[in-house]
């Protein structure tokens, strides 16, 4: 985490579970899964809590092509491409931007928490689809 300040319990508690599950989740499912751990918190606590940790640096929020925020720790430097016929998404082994990350902050003098980078396009499966639907409309 970037900043000093302290964080609350309940922010602890959201940002352990986002380190164990080392997945990008909504703060929906992270209240459910919070919940199911027998832990009380209501909605809007997970709400402010992830924008709090948020602000400080210690995670990321990426918005998906459905709309959806989706949370992930910043350990979690993940990219994807997303297809926009099916809605799958394919993670991205390396990222591209590493060398730019390095770069930027002494240039523009500024602190880089994260980065977002993703692609929207057709996945394979659903190009062939559409070639297929194609070809049987000749």
């Amino acid at each position: 985490m970037t900043s000093s300040l302290p964080i609350t319990k309940k922010q602890t508690l959201i940002l352990n579970l986002l380190q164990e599950l080392n997945e990008a989740i909504s703060a929906q499912e992270l209240h459910r899964r919070l919940k199911n751990r027998g832990y009380s918190m209501g909605l809007a606590t997970v709400y402010r809590g992830l924008e709090t940790l948020k602000q400080q640096g210690a995670i990321k929020a990426i918005i998906t092509p459905s709309g959806e925020t989706v949370y992930s720790p910043l350990l979690l430097d993940r990219h994807h491409l997303y297809c926009l016929s099916c809605g799958r998404s394919f993670p991205i082994d390396t990222c591209p931007l590493t060398a730019l990350n390095m770069q930027l902050p002494p240039d523009y003098n500024f602190h880089i928490y994260y980065h977002s980078l993703d692609f929207y396009g057709i996945c394979g499966a659903c190009w062939q689809k559409k070639q297929e639907s194609v070809n049987f409309q000749k």
